[in-house]
């Protein structure tokens, strides 16, 4: 069975403490939680006691540090998620706080998703927002639903390439880097040949 190896003060928040089982950090909890279940080291104990202890106990003030995480700016559930575990809270606290936070629709990804393509839709092609929201946790299904509607992204090409080419001629050269400035904001090739003809005034000659 495991053992609770030590259990310290955390040196930010002398109200909470460290639990480490097996030698390993394993959760953080107050300060008040370990001593009304009387947990000490050299105890053994099983890991889903030790979750519903901390679920329990500790889930309000879990809740409490998500909304001021979220007053900031909006979240996905697994920036929210990735949150409480850093400040070591167990899955089965996460899993309660971000169900009541969607219930209040204070986390909603697919809204998440609208918000960002609105403001990242500007100067960034689909394919480029579609891998920063994966890295944000978004499922493909919900981001390929809100890039569906994207809307202007020529536009925004076009826009990304004329700031580029400013004081720049228009050599073979400039015009190479330009398109593969475009590629790298993630416009795809066709977005990228267009905004090239349309800054240009006319199509490109093929070699």
């Amino acid at each position: 069975m495991p053992e609770i190896t030590a259990i310290t003060p955390q040196s930010k928040d002398k109200e909470r403490c460290n639990v480490y089982v097996d030698g390993r950090f394993y959760c953080g909890m107050k300060l008040e939680t370990v001593l009304s279940h009387r947990l000490r080291a050299g105890e053994h104990i099983e890991l889903s006691e030790l979750d519903a202890i901390q679920e329990e106990n500790e889930s309000a003030q879990a809740f409490d540090r998500a909304l001021t995480h979220l007053s900031a700016s909006m979240k996905t559930e697994k920036q929210v998620r990735d949150y409480l575990h850093k400040k070591g809270y167990v899955d089965a606290v996460c899993d309660r706080v971000l169900e009541k936070l969607r219930g209040y629709g204070f986390v909603d990804d697919a809204e998440y998703c609208a918000q960002y393509i609105r403001s990242a839709g500007k100067d960034k092609g689909a394919r480029l927002i579609a891998l920063e929201l994966k890295k944000r946790g978004v499922d493909d299904r919900t981001a390929e639903e809100a890039l569906s509607g994207l809307e202007g992204e020529e536009a925004a090409a076009c826009s990304v390439l004329a700031k580029y080419m400013r004081n720049r001629e228009f050599t073979r050269e400039n015009i190479a880097k330009g398109y593969r400035h475009l590629m790298s904001k993630g416009f795809d090739y066709d977005t990228a040949k267009a905004a090239l003809e349309s800054l240009r005034g006319g199509p490109e000659e093929e070699e």
